[in-house]
């Protein structure tokens, strides 16, 4: 019956000029401008992908378990997606897997869904978390904790820490480094040479 109906009617006619009109009505309805902000905690994706150019990191590799079980340096970095702070350290998140990520477990942590609950033992990393972001924890292979520190720590000072932890030495351009904002979403470490 639809057959009958529709016989004879244009429809790749009416398509094509649907899609026309669609091409020029497009300018009158202009898309939203994005919104990211390192200056704000709204909810803007991936602070990993977003604001340091490195979406690998989420979801981690492996979990502390696994990295304590295979007796692997791990560095806890606790921090919040709709946080600036966190989005603003994002950075050297990214920096340290750069650098240490073949030798070390860089395991980024979302801590919504660790507050308000018991830990469970030393490999939940329950049990390392202040309530602070950022937070970074260096556990070292015996499963001790090498470096414990909150807020904007300096990549040098992890890298120190790191270099104990695992008896890698540092490289002479990595002594000292800091985040320098490239535009208003983007930072990056420079490397000093």
């Amino acid at each position: 019956m639809f057959r009958l109906l529709t016989a004879g009617f244009p429809f790749r006619r009416l398509g094509g000029l649907l899609a026309a009109l669609l091409l020029i009505a497009a300018p009158l309805f202009p898309a939203a401008p994005a919104s990211a902000s390192l200056d704000n905690d709204r909810y803007d994706g991936n602070i990993f992908a977003l604001y340091a150019g490195n979406g690998s990191l989420v979801p981690p590799r492996s979990s502390l378990a696994e990295a304590l079980a295979a007796d692997r340096v791990s560095v806890l970095v606790y921090y919040l997606d709709d946080s600036s702070v966190s989005k603003r350290f994002s950075p050297v998140v990214s920096e340290l897997q750069r650098t240490w990520g073949n030798v070390v477990e860089i395991i980024p942590l979302v801590t919504d869904p660790l507050q308000n609950r018991p830990e469970n033992g030393p490999t939940d990393p329950a049990r390392y978390w202040k309530g602070r972001i950022p937070q970074v924890v260096i556990i070292d292979g015996d499963g001790k904790v090498a470096f414990d520190a909150t807020g904007q720590v300096d990549v040098g000072a992890i890298d120190t820490a790191l270099s104990r932890a695992t008896g890698v030495p540092l490289p002479p351009e990595r002594r000292s480094s800091a985040a320098v904002e490239v535009n208003e979403l983007n930072a990056e470490i420079p490397s000093r040479r």
